[in-house]
């Protein structure tokens, strides 16, 4: 029994119009600094016809990216709500795939965005297994205080009664042809602007540390001294990294490529004493990646941001499965290890449209 399992960051799925970039600069779309706008009214006019514009190009990739998968069940992270699922599936994936994904799941977490994690499945696998979900469970309003995790570096940040998820973690219980599987779908506080004399990404690491540890401390309760002989898998955008590729160069020289490893990260939680095993390291150390990140020349890496880890005993019995990085959709400004340039979707651009600033990752499992 093969079930094809994916998850993406589909990047802002929204239905509604943020309009502050007319009183906050920062949040102000590039192209609209280029014009001369009189009043607000006239602003509002211009994005509305920005942003259907061009989200029209980016849901087509975007629907075109899921295609590739073509996953049994999709976990997905930025989806604005259960509306908008709706209307994406109907008018682009149904296009593409037919009536695929019937099920969905999707619960408000607690972005300040309305952001949300979701899953949408099919109702049988592509071998005929129907697929059950028994229970859909939010674990949005765990805070620091329930769970034991206000330490001192917490403190700088955040008060006792804060919520530990920045959105949410979804925990589904599924049966896949009458086997029980345990799905975990997070998105993990962003890597945000320096502080206190740290990178972003140091800075924020903490918050994303007590989410993994809040994510394990939910899995071991779920299944007391069972862990190795469970079927669960964690997915989700995790805003963090084990390891990165530094680029060096530029596009007249020629591009270079460094791993370099992290000392910590937030997803060691995860791999320590053998808790679950990040499939996707079962690629070659250049070919990991889901995303490229890069504030100009002098800060620019290929990271991976997007995870499926799988138990113990979903990895044994899976000892070949390898998973695939779906990069098509990826702008023409990534910049790709040799061998590794793919054929993009077409009226990709070089910046945008784009399917997404992060890439799906798929794979095959025997559960």
């Amino acid at each position: 029994m093969t079930l094809r399992l994916a998850t993406f960051n589909i990047e802002n799925l929204m239905r509604r119009f943020d309009f502050s970039g007319y009183r906050n600069p920062s949040k102000q779309d590039r192209v609209l600094r280029l014009f001369d706008i009189g009043n607000e009214a006239v602003y509002e006019r211009l994005e509305e016809a920005r942003t259907i514009t061009h989200a029209d190009d980016t849901r087509q990739m975007s629907a075109l990216a899921i295609a590739d998968c073509d996953a049994d069940i999709l976990c997905l992270q930025e989806a604005d709500d259960m509306a908008a699922l709706e209307a994406f599936e109907y008018g682009y994936l149904y296009r593409m795939m037919g009536s695929g994904y019937r099920k969905k799941v999707l619960i408000e977490g607690n972005d300040g965005r309305g952001i949300d994690v979701a899953v949408m499945m099919r109702e049988v696998t592509r071998d005929g297994e129907a697929i059950v979900c028994t229970s859909a469970i939010s674990h949005a309003a765990l805070t620091y205080a329930e769970l034991g995790l206000h330490d001192a570096e917490i403190a700088r940040t955040n008060v006792p009664a804060d919520r530990v998820f920045r959105r949410d973690c979804l925990q589904l219980e599924l049966t896949i042809g009458g086997r029980p599987l345990t799905v975990f779908v997070v998105h993990f506080k962003s890597m945000g602007p320096s502080r206190d004399g740290l990178d972003g990404r140091s800075s924020t690491l903490p918050v994303r540390r007590a989410e993994a540890l809040a994510v394990r401390g939910i899995i071991e309760k779920r299944f007391p001294g069972q862990t190795q002989t469970a079927n669960f898998v964690i997915c989700g955008d995790m805003n963090d990294y084990q390891e990165r590729i530094d680029v060096t160069g530029d596009r007249r020289s020629g591009y270079g490529f460094v791993p370099a490893a992290e000392t910590s990260s937030a997803l060691d939680v995860f791999s320590a004493e053998g808790f679950a095993e990040n499939v996707v390291r079962r690629r070659p150390v250049l070919d990991r990646w889901t995303l490229f990140h890069s504030r100009g020349p002098a800060e620019r890496h290929l990271c991976q941001l997007d995870y499926i880890w799988l138990s113990p005993a979903l990895a044994a019995r899976n000892p070949d499965a390898m998973p695939e990085i779906i990069r098509a959709g990826q702008p023409y400004r990534t910049v790709f290890p040799p061998g590794q340039d793919v054929e993009r979707y077409p009226r990709t651009g070089w910046d945008r449209p784009k399917a997404s600033d992060h890439c799906p990752v798929v794979v095959a499992l025997d559960v």
